[in-house]
């Protein structure tokens, strides 16, 4: 008897429809499975017996062959072994007279016929629903992750006999509820009033979050470089439900949501300046999705800068300027999203201390030019605020008063993104540091003052075509912090202070 259940593979955050062919036909015992598994696929063989037993039925003493079709796609994971066991049962008539259930079904199995969690179930479901399929059975750990996606039934499965039970009639599997979107408010560690002195940071730092602009801070120690970064995502919007399931299908795919249901907050990621440029960009067998990805529509805060490998810090570079990262391996190529605000932290100098006021430097000037040198120009171009953060006085530390808070920042970044959401509505983007030349043309233009102006620092400070465009970028954000639809040249003088490190500003 030949049975067909359905299931569903992962390639990347995109899918592929799977269907698991069992035949049982008379000859010695075997249990072969076909089809391009990996290793963990052909492990399943002992998992699926020993369940099967163990739920109660009876493995089928004959030559069982598996196939899962298409047998030109790699299978990975344990994600098959619910669906391979139930084609077992189903092609040896213990199903009754349904041997080929109208559900999608993916889990891994227990020895003990237990139905666990799986990485990888969103995106998975969503790449299902989007060809047709509407009904899904799926381990009980996945379930409120998947029932966010609309227009899905979601059957919670805790054990094989229970599904076998739902299949045969005997007792039904009540859906799981859909979930509904809520957005929460979300407790943050540090909040922009606790950041004494460093106005003009923490200026720089609502402008590139408000325009999506890569920001880099350059300070001595204790200057407050990284309570400035883990105060950043206090500022941030809050998700949308289109972000939360895109950030949500991305962790999905590394088991980081089994059992948590939808990310609602932001990521902020930092990764140490010891990461691989696999861990950053992604890689592995499997081309699984690297720190960048995993930032997505949030914060990638680099602590350190020169202290990263040049080779990773240079993998940085083509994500940074096209929003997405092609993994390429041996076994597996995948396409993931990488649109986030990178922030950097570095010191002026290897001893920390050029320009303090209070500790001598013990640099060369080659050592400093050495050691800023390791951040590449193209790099830095596609940084488009450099922001250098002095020591802060006694006077500003014992303040009593505090600064403006998180909350009242935020609510000015998010008015600054919805103006750019009504002004690219028809252009397929929603933030200036996404722009294209034709955009900063038609939005950026600037008056005959401030072409002066940049035409200046464009020849003093020897900036590269990319670099003079982002200041075009930054300006606009800047205008729309202001809430102002014409950028002054003020905005575009602001917009050049925010170079530090262009040619001129690396002289130590």
């Amino acid at each position: 008897m030949l049975s067909r259940i359905k299931s569903h593979g992962l390639n990347g955050i995109g899918g592929f429809a799977v269907q698991v062919e069992t035949d049982i036909a008379n000859g010695l015992p075997g249990f072969e499975i076909v089809g391009l598994p990996d290793a963990a696929v052909k492990e399943s063989r002992e998992r699926v017996r020993a369940a099967i037993k163990n739920a109660g039925y009876v493995f089928p003493a004959a030559r069982i062959t598996v196939n899962l079709a298409p047998a030109d796609m790699r299978k990975e994971g344990a994600v098959y072994d619910l669906p391979v066991a139930l084609s077992i049962l189903a092609a040896s008539g213990q199903l009754g007279a349904h041997p080929n259930p109208a559900f999608v079904t993916f889990g891994e199995l227990g020895l003990d016929g237990g139905v666990r969690a799986i990485a990888g179930v969103l995106p998975m479901v969503i790449d299902a629903f989007s060809k047709g399929e509407t009904v899904f059975a799926l381990p009980e750990g996945n379930a409120e992750e998947a029932a966010y996606v609309e227009g899905v039934q979601i059957l919670p499965v805790a054990t094989l006999a229970q599904l076998c039970e739902h299949v045969r009639g005997d007792a039904p599997i009540l859906p799981h509820p859909t979930e509904r979107w809520q957005g929460s408010e979300q407790r943050y560690a540090t909040d922009f009033s606790e950041i004494k002195g460093q106005q003009g940071a923490k200026r720089a730092a609502e402008i590139a979050i408000a325009g999506g602009h890569n920001i880099l801070l350059i300070g001595t120690p204790g200057a407050g470089k990284t309570m400035l970064a883990r105060a950043i995502p206090s500022i941030l919007p809050k998700l949308t439900y289109e972000e939360s399931l895109e950030i949500t299908k991305i962790h999905s795919i590394t088991g980081a949501t089994k059992g948590r249901g939808m990310i609602r907050e932001r990521p902020f990621r930092a990764p140490h300046h010891g990461a691989s440029s696999a861990a950053l960009v992604g890689g592995g067998n499997r081309a699984m999705p690297g720190e960048i990805s995993l930032a997505h529509y949030g914060v990638l805060f680099l602590d350190e800068l020169p202290e990263f490998q040049h080779g990773v810090l240079e993998a940085l570079r083509q994500p940074l300027e096209d929003g997405f990262i092609t993994v390429s391996r041996a076994a597996a190529t995948a396409t993931y999203p990488a649109e986030f605000v990178l922030v950097a932290a570095m010191n002026p100098c290897p001893c920390g201390n050029h320009g303090s006021k209070i500790h001598p430097c013990r640099c060369a000037k080659s050592q400093i030019e050495r050691y800023r040198g390791r951040i590449s120009g193209p790099l830095l171009d596609r940084i488009d605020i450099q922001i250098e953060m002095p020591e802060v006085g006694f006077a500003e530390l014992s303040e009593k008063a505090t600064g403006e808070p998180s909350t009242v920042i935020r609510a000015r970044v998010e008015a600054a993104r919805e103006r750019q959401r009504k002004r690219f509505a028809e252009d397929g983007i929603i933030l200036n540091a996404q722009m294209n030349s034709r955009l900063i043309k038609r939005y950026c233009a600037p008056d005959a003052a401030s072409e002066q102006l940049l035409a200046r620092a464009y020849a003093e400070l020897r900036l590269s075509a990319r670099a003079y465009q982002r200041i075009l970028k930054v300006a606009r954000t800047i205008a729309d912090v202001e809430d102002t639809e014409e950028i002054t040249l003020a905005h575009y003088a602001e917009a050049i202070q925010y170079r530090s490190l262009d040619q001129s500003g690396r002289e130590a």
